[in-house]
């Protein structure tokens, strides 16, 4: 989830977006080409098409018909929910075609192996938090200090009732609170729907294959020559074109900075199951032998996969693994093999293109955060578009900013993997005693294990960039970082708060929520002309 600051700003209204701002001013650029569809193309491309110059800017997909899509990211961050609001689509149009599913947020099992703390929810913020974070967190230092109090997260957050009893985030009309949210999605489809709504928005959609890419004297892109020897000619390009970076990478040559130091992960498999009972409204992420597998309800089946490192097990060894976990030993369902590479491009925005998804860089799936990225950037390059400035110093703005928002979710994940307490393989002995990490990762661990508060930290941008104070606690505290000294009973001031009215307070509130089945049958729109704010921490 993004830090509080940006959350507030992003979500102060979730009202539809009034007309779409106009400017008679000149774009910077005539004609963006896009190369690449799948759900970054065409989110980028939609995007676009909001722009202030209207259709004066000529937005073109280049889409190869000989590329597939690797179409196994099946979640999202609540980010997304901003994404379809400011395009005005709504989620009754766009979720039944997609498959879609609400998500709550995420549980992480198996992660540790400290007695009380061998799973935990990963809460999506609501207004209601504001009413139970603070005894949270109250309760987590005073665990740090050996206190004998509850300081497991998942008590304290709406999100993880509403996730345990299979229910959907929106709440009854009359409930004053909402509750942020993300989505479960068959992201082939995703990709099928946004092309579909790009194109009724006017923009040129091109089924051609990129043969060359062709540079002018300056090193810039000139043009790209496509099959049958056509060329197709823009002022500005954007590379989606996955992990081969046609563009940023083998035309401009620009260099890859690799993660593989401290994020071992570099495969996956997927696999699908059927879906029986109620539909989840969370994903699972469940500790395997060499990585994780994770689990998500989708309308009409489970999406399930193993993200694991290479360098300890064999492809064939993790499929069996992940068929023995799933129960699919002997079923005949066929399992999708695929190569990752985490890292990012040294620029996202190197001369006339910018890269955009998994062209631009990737930071493995564990907490759904590809669109995110993909979305943040799409956005900034909209945004320097509208601000007519695409000089030197407006791309050192812009690649800064990337770094920051890739490095901030590495160390998110990277702190996963550090915290861990499995010792039974050396994949995660090798996570636990890795000492590659960044210097914001470093003082974030360190205050804590000195037992001082990150809230200070995390507000001021020395650590933590990217995620909130409600994540980073949730994530510490749910594996169980705390001393392994033995408890003493609290002090009156430690044991301040009683953990039964915040379980009353919960469960009633929950009782305003339906069946996530029963909410996908009957979506309601979203509010409009209403002003939200979704939390303090």
């Amino acid at each position: 989830m993004s830090d509080n600051r940006t959350t507030n700003q992003y979500t102060q209204t979730l009202a539809a977006r009034p007309a779409v701002a106009t400017t008679d001013a000149e774009p910077p650029v005539r004609h963006v080409c896009v190369v690449g569809g799948g759900t970054a193309g065409w989110m980028t491309a939609l995007l676009l098409s909001r722009s202030i110059y209207g259709p004066r800017l000529r937005v073109t997909v280049l889409e190869s018909p000989q590329v597939g899509i690797i179409g196994v990211g099946e979640g999202s961050t609540p980010w997304l929910r901003g994404f379809f609001d400011s395009v005005d689509i709504e989620e009754a149009e766009w979720m039944p075609a997609c498959n879609a599913t609400y998500k709550n947020g995420v549980t992480f099992k198996d992660w540790s192996t400290k007695p009380g703390f061998e799973s935990y929810f990963h809460p999506f913020a609501s207004m209601l938090d504001n009413m139970t974070m603070g005894q949270f967190i109250h309760n987590a230092h005073a665990r740090l200090n050996n206190a004998d109090v509850d300081a497991h997260p998942d008590r304290y957050f709406i999100s993880a009732e509403l996730a345990r009893t299979h229910k959907g985030p929106k709440p009854d009309r009359n409930f004053p609170f909402d509750v942020w949210y993300a989505y479960h999605f068959d992201s082939t489809l995703l990709g099928h729907f946004l092309r579909r709504k790009c194109v009724e928005r006017g923009v040129r959609h091109l089924e051609r294959h990129v043969t060359e890419v062709l540079l002018d004297e300056r090193g810039d892109i000139d043009r790209l020559r496509l099959d049958g020897d056509d060329a197709l000619d823009a002022d500005f390009f954007v590379d989606c074109t996955g992990f081969s970076s046609l563009l940023i990478g083998k035309a401009l040559r620009t260099p890859f900075r690799s993660y593989s130091d401290n994020l071992f992960n570099d495969a996956a498999i997927a696999l699908p199951s059927p879906l029986a009972g109620p539909i989840a409204s969370q994903t699972v992420s469940t500790a395997l032998k060499h990585g994780w597998a994770w689990k998500i309800p989708l309308t009409h089946r489970h999406g399930n996969g193993y993200v694991y490192s290479s360098a300890h097990s064999t492809a064939d060894q993790a499929e069996t693994e992940l068929r023995q976990h799933l129960g699919l030993l002997d079923a005949d369902v066929k399992a999708v093999h695929l190569k990752m590479r985490c890292g990012s491009m040294a620029r996202h925005w190197n001369r006339n293109c910018v890269a955009i998804g998994l062209s631009q860089g990737f930071i493995e799936p564990l907490e759904a955060t590809a669109l995110l990225l993909v979305q943040r950037t799409a956005m900034a390059l909209v945004a320097a578009l509208e601000a007519g400035d695409l000089g030197a110093a407006a791309q050192d703005r812009f690649n800064a900013e990337m770094h920051r928002h890739f490095e901030g979710t590495r160390d998110f994940i990277v702190a996963h993997y550090k915290t861990n307490s499995r010792t039974d393989t050396d994949y995660w002995r090798a996570n636990a005693a890795n000492t590659t990490l960044s210097d914001p990762l470093r003082e974030l661990l360190g205050t804590w294990l000195a037992r001082q508060p990150l809230i200070g930290g995390l507000q001021k941008g020395r650590f933590g960039y990217g995620f909130s104070t409600m994540s980073w606690y949730a994530l510490l505290a749910g594996v169980g970082v705390f001393p392994d000294e033995a408890l003493r009973p609290p002090s009156a001031a430690e044991a301040a708060y009683d953990p039964a009215a915040v379980d009353d307070l919960i469960a009633r509130s929950a009782l305003n929520f339906r069946d996530h089945r029963a909410l996908l049958a009957d979506i309601p729109p979203r509010p409009r002309g209403r002003t939200l704010q979704i939390y303090q921490w």
